[in-house]
Protein backbone atom coordinates (compact mmCIF):
# COMPACT_ATOMS: atom_id res chain seq x y z
CA UNK A 1 0.00 0.00 0.00
CA UNK A 2 1.26 3.71 -1.13
CA UNK A 3 0.47 5.98 1.70
CA UNK A 4 -0.78 9.76 0.65
CA UNK A 5 0.58 12.18 2.75
CA UNK A 6 1.74 15.75 3.21
CA UNK A 7 4.88 15.44 0.59
CA UNK A 8 2.49 14.12 -2.45
CA UNK A 9 0.81 15.83 -4.95
CA UNK A 10 -1.31 14.43 -7.80
CA UNK A 11 -0.66 15.39 -11.46
CA UNK A 12 -3.43 14.95 -14.22
CA UNK A 13 -2.48 14.95 -17.40
CA UNK A 14 -3.93 16.68 -20.23
CA UNK A 15 -7.19 15.37 -20.21
CA UNK A 16 -8.54 17.69 -22.87
CA UNK A 17 -11.28 17.69 -25.22
CA UNK A 18 -9.40 17.38 -28.02
CA UNK A 19 -7.84 13.95 -26.71
CA UNK A 20 -11.31 12.48 -25.88
CA UNK A 21 -13.71 10.71 -28.58
CA UNK A 22 -15.03 13.53 -30.98
CA UNK A 23 -11.59 16.22 -30.30
CA UNK A 24 -8.79 16.28 -33.12
CA UNK A 25 -6.36 14.23 -31.74
CA UNK A 26 -8.34 11.42 -30.07
CA UNK A 27 -6.78 8.82 -27.58
CA UNK A 28 -8.35 5.56 -27.87
CA UNK A 29 -10.82 5.34 -24.73
CA UNK A 30 -9.17 8.70 -23.57
CA UNK A 31 -12.46 9.57 -21.95
CA UNK A 32 -12.39 6.36 -20.01
CA UNK A 33 -9.70 8.20 -17.41
CA UNK A 34 -12.08 10.77 -16.34
CA UNK A 35 -13.94 8.23 -13.53
CA UNK A 36 -11.07 7.03 -12.34
CA UNK A 37 -9.32 10.29 -12.34
CA UNK A 38 -12.30 11.67 -10.51
CA UNK A 39 -11.52 8.85 -7.80
CA UNK A 40 -7.82 10.04 -7.06
CA UNK A 41 -9.03 13.40 -7.03
CA UNK A 42 -11.51 12.99 -4.64
CA UNK A 43 -8.86 10.57 -2.45
CA UNK A 44 -6.16 13.07 -2.79
CA UNK A 45 -8.86 16.23 -1.59
CA UNK A 46 -9.45 14.26 1.33
CA UNK A 47 -5.88 13.60 2.36
CA UNK A 48 -5.60 17.79 1.45
CA UNK A 49 -2.73 16.79 -0.84
CA UNK A 50 -2.24 19.68 -3.63
CA UNK A 51 -3.28 18.10 -7.53
CA UNK A 52 -2.19 19.82 -10.74
CA UNK A 53 -3.97 20.02 -13.98
CA UNK A 54 -1.68 20.33 -17.06
CA UNK A 55 -2.96 21.09 -20.39
CA UNK A 56 -2.05 21.71 -24.06
CA UNK A 57 -2.24 25.09 -24.45
CA UNK A 58 -1.07 26.25 -28.12
CA UNK A 59 -1.07 28.72 -30.40
CA UNK A 60 -2.60 28.26 -34.03
CA UNK A 61 0.38 28.14 -35.76
CA UNK A 62 2.40 25.45 -33.01
CA UNK A 63 5.88 23.90 -33.90
CA UNK A 64 4.22 20.58 -33.77
CA UNK A 65 1.29 21.39 -36.26
CA UNK A 66 1.44 18.94 -39.06
CA UNK A 67 0.46 22.70 -40.97
CA UNK A 68 4.18 23.54 -39.64
CA UNK A 69 5.43 20.73 -40.07
CA UNK A 70 4.87 18.60 -37.49
CA UNK A 71 3.66 15.61 -37.09
CA UNK A 72 0.05 16.06 -35.13
CA UNK A 73 -3.26 17.74 -36.38
CA UNK A 74 -3.71 20.94 -35.15
CA UNK A 75 -4.92 20.50 -31.56
CA UNK A 76 -5.35 22.48 -28.14
CA UNK A 77 -5.36 25.50 -29.64
CA UNK A 78 -5.77 28.09 -26.92
CA UNK A 79 -9.13 29.21 -25.80
CA UNK A 80 -11.33 26.40 -28.13
CA UNK A 81 -13.43 23.72 -27.59
CA UNK A 82 -10.52 21.32 -27.46
CA UNK A 83 -8.30 22.50 -25.68
CA UNK A 84 -10.97 22.91 -22.23
CA UNK A 85 -10.77 20.31 -19.76
CA UNK A 86 -12.88 17.15 -20.18
CA UNK A 87 -16.20 19.05 -18.90
CA UNK A 88 -16.89 15.37 -16.40
CA UNK A 89 -13.04 16.72 -14.61
CA UNK A 90 -13.72 17.62 -11.37
CA UNK A 91 -11.31 20.67 -11.45
CA UNK A 92 -11.84 22.39 -7.94
CA UNK A 93 -11.52 26.33 -7.27
CA UNK A 94 -7.72 25.83 -5.27
CA UNK A 95 -5.89 23.33 -7.62
CA UNK A 96 -3.14 24.49 -10.18
CA UNK A 97 -3.38 24.75 -13.81
CA UNK A 98 -0.27 24.11 -15.85
CA UNK A 99 -0.38 25.46 -19.52
CA UNK A 100 2.33 23.97 -21.77
CA UNK A 101 3.35 24.37 -24.95
CA UNK A 102 2.32 28.25 -25.49
CA UNK A 103 5.50 28.98 -27.15
CA UNK A 104 5.35 28.59 -31.60
CA UNK A 105 8.66 27.03 -31.68
CA UNK A 106 8.24 24.60 -28.13
CA UNK A 107 7.13 20.84 -28.61
CA UNK A 108 6.49 20.72 -24.99
CA UNK A 109 5.31 17.45 -24.27
CA UNK A 110 6.18 17.35 -20.59
CA UNK A 111 4.44 19.21 -17.49
CA UNK A 112 7.79 20.52 -16.68
CA UNK A 113 8.71 22.18 -19.81
CA UNK A 114 8.95 25.94 -19.72
CA UNK A 115 6.24 26.06 -16.85
CA UNK A 116 6.95 26.82 -13.44
CA UNK A 117 5.43 23.05 -12.31
CA UNK A 118 8.69 22.44 -10.42
CA UNK A 119 9.05 25.37 -8.63
CA UNK A 120 5.31 25.41 -7.15
CA UNK A 121 6.02 21.69 -6.07
CA UNK A 122 9.18 23.00 -4.29
CA UNK A 123 7.22 25.48 -2.40
CA UNK A 124 4.82 23.07 -1.37
CA UNK A 125 7.46 20.75 -0.43
CA UNK A 126 6.01 18.24 -2.74
CA UNK A 127 8.21 14.86 -2.88
CA UNK A 128 6.27 12.32 -4.79
CA UNK A 129 3.96 12.08 -7.83
CA UNK A 130 1.12 10.58 -8.77
CA UNK A 131 0.94 10.84 -12.50
CA UNK A 132 -1.99 9.79 -14.94
CA UNK A 133 -4.05 11.22 -17.62
CA UNK A 134 -3.31 11.19 -21.59
CA UNK A 135 -1.36 10.05 -23.82
CA UNK A 136 0.89 7.57 -22.18
CA UNK A 137 3.37 7.32 -24.35
CA UNK A 138 3.66 11.04 -25.22
CA UNK A 139 2.79 13.76 -22.43
CA UNK A 140 2.29 11.31 -19.35
CA UNK A 141 5.94 9.79 -20.24
CA UNK A 142 7.54 12.97 -20.51
CA UNK A 143 6.03 14.25 -17.47
CA UNK A 144 7.04 11.49 -15.53
CA UNK A 145 10.44 10.96 -16.57
CA UNK A 146 10.96 14.55 -15.89
CA UNK A 147 9.52 14.29 -12.44
CA UNK A 148 12.22 11.62 -12.05
CA UNK A 149 14.91 13.83 -13.26
CA UNK A 150 14.02 16.49 -11.01
CA UNK A 151 14.68 13.72 -8.04
CA UNK A 152 11.06 13.08 -7.19
CA UNK A 153 9.61 9.50 -6.51
CA UNK A 154 6.85 9.04 -8.91
CA UNK A 155 3.98 6.94 -9.07
CA UNK A 156 2.54 6.41 -12.26
CA UNK A 157 -1.53 5.28 -12.18
CA UNK A 158 -1.82 2.61 -14.56
CA UNK A 159 -5.45 2.34 -14.19
CA UNK A 160 -6.03 6.10 -15.34
CA UNK A 161 -3.63 6.48 -18.53
CA UNK A 162 -4.47 5.77 -21.71
CA UNK A 163 -2.18 6.28 -25.39
CA UNK A 164 -2.17 7.27 -28.86
CA UNK A 165 -0.84 4.11 -30.07
CA UNK A 166 0.53 5.26 -33.57
CA UNK A 167 2.44 1.83 -33.33
CA UNK A 168 0.93 -1.03 -31.65
CA UNK A 169 2.68 -1.49 -28.52
CA UNK A 170 3.52 1.71 -28.29
CA UNK A 171 2.09 1.94 -24.50
CA UNK A 172 2.88 -1.33 -22.92
CA UNK A 173 7.14 0.74 -24.38
CA UNK A 174 6.23 3.79 -22.60
CA UNK A 175 5.46 2.16 -19.70
CA UNK A 176 8.45 -0.14 -19.44
CA UNK A 177 10.77 2.64 -19.57
CA UNK A 178 8.78 4.92 -17.30
CA UNK A 179 9.65 1.94 -14.67
CA UNK A 180 12.92 1.04 -15.97
CA UNK A 181 13.66 4.85 -15.20
CA UNK A 182 12.27 4.67 -11.80
CA UNK A 183 8.86 4.85 -11.66
CA UNK A 184 6.22 2.76 -9.88
CA UNK A 185 3.21 1.76 -11.18
CA UNK A 186 0.13 1.54 -9.49
CA UNK A 187 -3.60 1.76 -9.36
CA UNK A 188 -6.12 2.75 -7.11
CA UNK A 189 -6.48 -0.10 -4.64
CA UNK A 190 -2.81 0.65 -3.67
CA UNK A 191 -3.39 3.78 -1.87
CA UNK A 192 -4.22 4.74 1.69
Amino acid sequence: MVKVGKHAALIVVDVQNDFCPGGALPVPEGDKVVPVLNRYIDFFRSAGAPIFFTRDWHPVDHISFKTQGGIWPPHCIQNTWGAEFHPALKIGEKDFIISKGFERSKEAYSGFEETDLDERLKRLNIKELFVGGLATEYCVKHTVLDGLRRGYRVYLLEDAVRGVEIKKGDSVRAIEEMVKAGAVKISLNHLE
